[in-house]
């Protein structure tokens, strides 16, 4: 087995994503239009020739995870360690801020809204006419698939090469079943793995920051009549990204820890605040309405294909978000999971984890669905007048302690994506150097990069946002390619740890020592 040692930067790595990033911004900066252009481009092909791969990928990375946990292999225990260092509802929080961070406060509020005044094709089409089919869609997107990519069967990969193996945790990491030590060495494939991971990170963070920077100054603006301009925007980023540098300089143990826990508990407070004060018995119907639907019709919306123009705006937008995203929350994952087995691993990412998320999605949307069927025209006018800020804001007009709700929400936002951008920075910092404790002074770095670009990004124009959004999509392509492997390596890595912890019998390790 490799014995763990400090590893150097990875220069080569840090050079071209950093260039990369760079020459994007300096082209945007000189040519938005030629940019949004080809960022449009690009993504309608990716959608158009990778959306199938990408359904069938999601779908068989949830199963076969699955199957894992239910299996014998269940009980294997990750990352060489008895027991874990942190109680399940920490590591809980931890995992939960990963995923919602990246939208869970605006999306809850304004996707089922969105499938409710437009009902998806599948469902035949029309207008507010089928409400669980409008919930049942969210909860496909932001539901069981979307988390399981994020951390199941890539995890275990990743855990047993870094943990047991000892190698430098990167995403490369994912191919070494295939290549072995050799990926780590000065190797293209390698390089590239973890190059497009960041890029894709870079991306998939700095559009919801920005994003959310421009809906907090909406919320500013709205509960405060602070004025909503270019310049509170900016301000408001550059305190997300300070917050974010400061819990990236205390590192995991306390700054995510500490922003994840009580962001979480938090949201859990107004969750049921919302819920006592709110719509109670809509809402909980709303949740078991849609989950009915979702089950219902759960092969069809998963595998649809009827319509590539919505399934481009959606599923596969959503699908390639998520998939750009997951070698860098791979990387996290396996950081905080050390000493929980297979499946509590996968049950918690694949199973708890997106309950939680639809739960949250049917308490926040499924109030402004009920306010809508009740004053027709309440959220789903602001909502097309004034996007997503608007439609969360219309949602707490309309409920008692409207204005409380309304910084409820301003207050989680804030954390949610400040605890993003810790988390990423950590992950590109653990990427670059191979370790799980990087230095503070990256993990710093990129912080303050990811604060500093989006102001840049801001300074252009809102709509190098919605690029820079639609660009993690044309990233996820090669990243999708790293994800296909674990399919079949995982089960494999879990047979091979079974044997090495005594979880199954003697006789089925001497046939592995025959066949060699």
């Amino acid at each position: 087995m490799k014995s763990k040692k400090k590893v150097p930067l990875d220069w080569p790595v840090f050079l071209i994503s950093g260039g990369f990033l760079i020459l994007f911004i300096l082209l945007s900066f000189f040519n938005s239009d030629m940019v949004g252009n080809a960022i449009t481009t690009l993504f309608d092909y990716s959608a158009e020739f990778f959306g199938a791969y990408w359904q069938v990928l999601l779908l068989g990375n949830f199963f076969v995870g699955i199957g894992l946990a239910i299996s014998k292999y269940g009980k294997v225990r990750l990352g060489k360690q008895d027991k874990p260092k942190y109680s399940y509802f920490r590591w809980v929080a931890m995992i939960l801020v990963t995923l919602l961070a990246s939208g869970g406060v605006f999306w809850a509020a304004s996707e089922p809204m969105y499938h409710y005044m437009t009902t998806p094709p599948l469902l035949g089409g029309g207008e507010f006419n089928d409400m669980y089919g409008a919930f049942a869609h969210a909860f496909m997107h932001w539901g069981f698939l979307a988390w399981a990519i994020l951390g199941t069967l890539a995890s275990i990969v990743m855990m047993y090469v870094h943990y047991n193996k000892g190698f430098p945790l990167r995403p490369r990491g994912l191919l070494y079943p295939i290549f072995g030590e050799k990926i780590y060495h000065k190797n293209a494939i390698g390089t590239s793995a973890d190059v497009f991971s960041i890029i894709a990170t870079v991306a998939g963070t700095l559009g919801p920051l920005g994003f959310l920077g421009l809906q907090i100054s909406y919320g500013l603006n709205h509960l405060f009549d602070v004025p909503n301009t270019l310049t509170v925007s900016i301000i408001v980023v550059l305190g997300l990204a300070t917050i974010a540098a400061i819990s990236a300089a205390t590192g995991i143990d306390r700054g995510i820890l500490t922003l994840s826990r009580y962001n979480v508990g938090f949201t859990i407070f107004l969750a049921i605040v919302i819920l006592i004060i709110g719509p109670t018995f809509f809402i909980i119907d709303a949740f078991v309405g849609g989950t009915g639907s979702h089950l219902q019709n759960f092969w069809a919306m998963t595998l649809f294909r009827g319509d590539h123009a919505w399934l481009g705006a959606w599923t596969i937008f959503f699908w390639g978000w998520f998939i750009g995203y997951a070698p860098m929350l791979i990387v996290f994952i396996s950081r905080i999971s050390r000493g929980r087995t297979i499946r509590e691993l996968i049950i918690a990412v694949s199973i708890v984890a997106p309950l939680v998320n639809n739960f949250w999605f049917s308490i926040v949307g499924g109030s402004g669905v009920f306010f809508e069927r009740e004053n027709p025209g309440s959220v789903s006018n602001a909502l097309n007048e004034g996007g997503m800020p608007a439609a969360v804001m219309a949602i707490t007009d309309q409920l008692p302690l409207g204005l409380w709700i309304g910084l409820g929400f301003l207050i989680v936002s804030v954390i949610f994506v400040a605890t993003t951008v810790d988390t990423m920075s950590y992950t590109v910092a653990a990427t670059l150097t191979g370790n799980d404790t990087p230095k503070r002074w990256l993990r710093v770095f990129w912080a303050i990069i990811f604060g500093l670009t989006t102001v840049m990004i801001l300074s252009i124009g809102e709509d190098s946002i919605s690029s820079i959004q639609n660009s993690i999509v044309i990233t996820a392509v090669p990243v999708s390619l790293l994800l296909l492997p674990p399919l079949w390596q995982a089960p494999k890595i879990a047979r091979k740890m079974a044997l090495e912890q005594g979880l199954i019998w003697q006789r089925e390790l001497m046939r592995k020592v025959d066949k060699k």
